[in-house]
């Protein structure tokens, strides 16, 4: 179990890490410049590691909701804190795969100096759910 939780704070590192500085020093300087290629230049390279943090983190948090709430059904009923806490993480991660599968088919196939402003507001939400996620997370162990 703690080599799960080390695996799964491992990804979150890296995902919400890269996330934040994607958006708080890439996004605003290609905002700036007009220039996507910064966006696109910095993607091509985080997602060699933030893809696979983020599989890690989905195996690694269902492993552990499903070690404190055996079966995903249960764990949407928000009974108690807990089944909260997780329900609303899964949630969030679908949210992340709705945003992030809109930004991948929609937004960075055409990413132009006009499309640019709709690339950081998909930024912007994928890097708060994950901080949200994040504090979601540190709610379970307290």
């Amino acid at each position: 179990m703690f080599s799960l939780l080390v695996l799964h704070l491992l990804g979150a590192s890296v995902w919400v890490g890269g996330h934040l500085i994607l958006l708080l020093t890439v996004v605003p300087s290609a905002m700036r410049s007009g220039d996507p290629e910064m966006i696109r230049a910095f993607e091509e390279s985080y997602e060699k590691i933030g893809v696979p943090a983020l599989v890690l983190q989905v195996v690694t948090g269902l492993w552990l909701a499903n070690s404190y709430v055996p079966g995903i059904l249960p764990a949407l009923d928000m009974s108690d804190p807990l089944r909260t806490a997780i329900a609303w993480k899964l949630i969030l991660l679908l949210a992340t795969f709705v945003i992030g599968a809109h930004a991948r088919l929609f937004i960075i196939p055409n990413l132009n100096k006009e499309r640019l402003p709709w690339m950081a507001v998909h930024i912007l939400l994928i890097t708060m759910i994950a901080l949200a996620m994040l504090v979601l997370g540190a709610s379970v162990r307290l």
